[in-house]
């Protein structure tokens, strides 16, 4: 077999090459990121993709980047002379997995494969998932598989985008248009700390001036740093306020992953142990895919 994972997310595209039965904390035989830029810009860019994921034989997408994006996949599947993609949409019950809306469709599809993987990779564990990018989401799984719900928040870059593109004084106050990228850097800056303080991995620290490095604490002195401080502040908060929730609605404190490209910028300012864990998408995906009853909740590009 020759089964291509996709995870098409808001910026960017994860997949990953699965080439014998998915089996629990298996390796991929390879994956990788792409940035969606250079995927809508270039239709060579899928061709490559192709080409190195070997001609799969087999596609299985989880897309949160619109309609658009469906076809363009769709469209390179087809000049590729590959068979129609499948995309996966939330349903009712898959896997093991109960959904807690009372309108299954309304739950974000990257959230539903998420809870699929986490819980096919964690049984019998009560699971508080909190991923960290564009937006920030966290859901609660107990043991049984039973979605009990969920919140939506701004990831700490968009909420610093807001105010920088909704109020003037903090824009002139926080360096000006060109602040985005330093805030960029610094929360880098943060991640690499983050890791670090963590022991969850390395890298090196990027070269910031003092006004440009990612403060811990609640209270900065200037304007770009009260920003940084405010949006992790924000995250780190609403995270430790689901947990007490969780620990009541649950009676014990439940295991905590988290993923995203903004997750190690949060790290530092939690309590508690927790898991960094980036790919239960695909690993949600791989699921699916191998799951006797997958085509019945799977709708084809075609259908």
């Amino acid at each position: 077999m020759n089964l291509l994972l996709l995870d098409v997310g808001n910026s960017r595209l994860k997949w990953a090459v699965l080439r014998q039965p998915y089996q629990r904390r298996q390796d991929f035989a390879a994956q990788g990121v792409m940035e969606l830029k250079a995927l809508h810009t270039s239709a060579a860019s899928w061709s490559r993709l192709f080409k190195a994921t070997g001609r799969p034989e087999v596609i299985y997408a989880c897309n949160v980047a619109g309609a658009g994006m469906e076809r363009q996949i769709r469209a390179a599947s087809m000049r590729a002379r590959l068979d129609t993609p499948h995309f996966v949409h939330s349903a009712a019950v898959a896997a093991g997995v109960r959904n807690g809306y009372p309108e299954p469709w309304r739950l974000g599809v990257d959230r539903w494969v998420q809870l699929i993987g986490a819980h096919y990779e964690h049984p019998g564990k009560d699971l508080c998932l909190v991923s960290l990018g564009t937006a920030m989401t966290i859901d609660l799984l107990n043991a049984a598989g039973r979605h009990l719900g969920g919140s939506i928040v701004p990831g700490p870059r968009l909420m610093i985008e807001s105010l920088l593109e909704r109020t003037a004084g903090i824009r002139r106050r926080a360096g000006g248009r060109a602040a985005t990228a330093s805030f960029d850097l610094a929360l880098g800056a943060a991640q690499s700390q983050g890791a670090r303080s963590t022991g969850r991995g390395e890298g090196a620290r990027p070269r910031l001036s003092a006004k440009h490095t990612a403060p811990v604490g609640l209270f900065a002195r200037d304007t770009h740093a009260a920003l940084l401080a405010g949006a992790r502040q924000a995250c780190a908060g609403l995270i430790e306020r689901a947990l007490r929730e969780a620990r009541l609605e649950l009676g014990r404190r439940p295991r905590v992953i988290l993923s995203g490209g903004a997750a190690d910028a949060i790290t530092p300012l939690l309590h508690g142990r927790y898991r960094r864990e980036d790919d239960l998408v695909l690993r949600g995906l791989s699921v699916l895919a191998a799951d006797a009853a997958a085509p019945d909740r799977i709708k084809s590009a075609s259908a």
